[in-house]
């Protein structure tokens, strides 16, 4: 029986995925047997309505591939909906407090409970009864909580955020942090780089999970794996698709001596 994700991560493994934007149910067979273990579903920057989701997650669940989403914002219904969808881990984008990790952990570990008394336990001023714990712990057994590094100001506060119980680790966001930093994506910066070494070095030194999303380049990923980095999530279908496409038409359009000219329009920045 495969490992899911969780034991993966509490193994000290690596788990590999990418973002999937293509709401085909067809698009699961092609990503099928390419050595994913999870797909990233962005509903922060796609335009994904919950029906969508929740069928993209059944189907690539189904097909062995655990879901990750990004909510559109640090909103704990807004967790709770995609984990309803079938989520088996959730991201939440530009997290910059503790009260905001707090509330993502008490929405993906502590589900079904709410309100006045979930804010009392996530606090500390309550001690839940045994037979509730073993409760919500089954309930959540395999329910993971991410958070996305995307600013100096989650840079500078990193210790208080990695130091919420629950938290099972984090992605950085390399496009939206080079842009906070006054670097836009000048991945190669000495700044950047550094940042995103301090990042991934506390990330792991607690325990915790730690991950980048670049768009493109490998190299990339295999830098920060070698790096400490364990989340493997590698650019995105539209962006692979594209990718193959212009290099076999410019073999085509070389061999049969037409011009290749290739688009400069801008991406969707994920």
């Amino acid at each position: 029986m495969a490992l899911n994700l969780k034991q993966k991560l509490s193994n000290n493994q690596n788990i590999y995925g990418t973002c999937i934007l293509s709401t085909s149910p067809i698009w699961s067979k092609v990503v099928k047997g390419t050595g994913l273990d999870f797909v990233f579903l962005d509903t922060e920057h796609v335009p994904l309505d919950r029906t969508e989701l929740t069928f993209l997650c059944q189907v690539y669940s189904a097909h062995g591939m655990a879901p990750i989403v990004r909510i559109p914002s640090p909103d704990p219904y807004a967790a709770c909906m995609a984990k309803d969808a079938g989520a088996v881990g959730v991201l939440a984008p530009y997290v910059e407090s503790e009260s905001q990790v707090q509330q993502m952990v008490g929405a993906t570990k502590y589900r079904p409970l709410k309100g006045e008394r979930l804010q009392k336990v996530l606090t500390g001023k309550e001690e839940l009864l045994p037979a509730l714990k073993s409760y919500l712990q089954n309930f959540n057994q395999d329910s993971l909580c991410f958070i996305n590094i995307e600013s100096s100001i989650a840079v500078q506060r990193l210790d208080e955020l990695l130091g919420v119980p629950g938290l099972d680790g984090i992605v950085i966001g390399p496009h939206d942090l080079s842009i906070n930093m006054g670097l836009p994506e000048q991945y190669e910066h000495p700044d950047f780089e550094r940042t995103v070494k301090e990042i991934i070095h506390k990330a792991r030194a607690k325990g915790l999970a730690a991950g980048i999303h670049f768009p493109a380049h490998p190299e990339y990923q295999i830098k920060w794996v070698k790096e400490g980095a364990n989340i493997v999530l590698h650019s995105s279908d539209m962006r692979l698709f594209r990718q193959k496409l212009a290099e076999d038409m410019g073999i085509i359009k070389k061999a049969v001596g037409d011009s290749h000219n290739l688009s400069t329009g801008s991406e969707l920045a994920i």
